[in-house]
């Protein structure tokens, strides 16, 4: 699939992330937003509306896992060894896909600027909180789904958040 033949919805009420393709073929994947509900101010740890882009994709290649800090990879798998030696790390893990804001005043631009508040679609090493609000803003998704998401969009592909 190209960035222009499909589409991504999110649900925050159904925690629920479904692609689309031009063809009308769909998946759907169970995903946590967060804890704090949905809002796009900057600080808020809210999950922003509205409509979005995917504005860069990290981690093509990268094994299943592979931690990041600032969106580079730390070198780290995710294990449980790592989860206790470093409990107090969002963890974004596998792949990252950053979103933009494409609505003026509402997720773009200013203090409601989706990619300036790094909101992203990542994998998660807390999977077994999937279907229930349970990050600081992100899309979090299971990582063999977030390989399978990365691997069917692309850059400019388009990301309705609604509640």
């Amino acid at each position: 699939m190209k960035p222009d033949t499909t589409f991504i919805s999110i649900s925050v009420g159904k925690q629920t992330l479904t692609v689309v393709d031009v063809n009308h073929n769909k998946r759907q994947y169970s995903v946590s937003t967060a804890r704090n509900g949905p809002g796009e101010l900057s600080g808020s740890e809210c999950t922003p509306l509205g409509l979005h882009c995917i504005a860069e994709m990290i981690g093509q290649g990268t094994a299943e896992g592979t931690v990041f800090i600032g969106r580079k990879p730390t070198g780290e798998v995710c294990s449980q060894e790592v989860l206790k030696k470093f409990p107090e790390r969002d963890w974004i893990v596998t792949r990252i896909m950053w979103l933009s804001g494409l609505e003026p005043g509402k997720n773009l631009e200013g203090k409601v600027d989706t990619k300036a508040r790094y909101i992203y679609i990542h994998g998660t090493p807390y999977e077994e909180f999937l279907g229930t609000p349970n990050s600081k803003g992100c899309i979090q998704m299971g990582n063999r789904n977030i390989i399978e998401l990365f691997n069917i969009v692309g850059v400019g592909t388009k990301v309705m958040i609604e509640e």
